[in-house]
């Protein structure tokens, strides 16, 4: 369930990422108040996995997937620049995830 809960949290750091690029430095309300739910969502859930989970592999599992599907999103749906070695290091990065997600261990 902890581990459910970082990527939940990861998922809603994507969202905080593009609506801050939405917000356009906090000067358009309605992105500016998703960044915020966002972001108060994600921090909540990571706060919550973290009392079952290691610091190490949570983080690096909940800033990955946030990385990863901000960088994709960007590509998808704001005109983000695609190229062969941004889908390479996508793929890197979602290894990456994987293999410290395997790696943490539950108290």
């Amino acid at each position: 369930m902890a581990w459910l809960l970082v990527v939940v949290a990861g998922i809603l750091e994507t969202g905080f990422a593009v609506c801050l690029k939405l917000s356009h430095g906090f000067t358009r309300l309605w992105p500016t108040i998703a960044f915020a739910a966002f972001a108060l969502g994600s921090f909540g859930l990571l706060t919550l996995s973290l009392k079952k989970l290691d610091v190490g592999p949570a983080y690096a599992v909940w800033t990955g997937i946030g990385a990863a599907g901000t960088a994709i999103y960007g590509m998808v749906f704001l005109g983000d620049v695609v190229s062969v070695l941004k889908l390479v290091s996508i793929s890197l990065v979602v290894t990456g995830v994987i293999g410290l997600q395997l790696s943490g261990s539950a108290h």
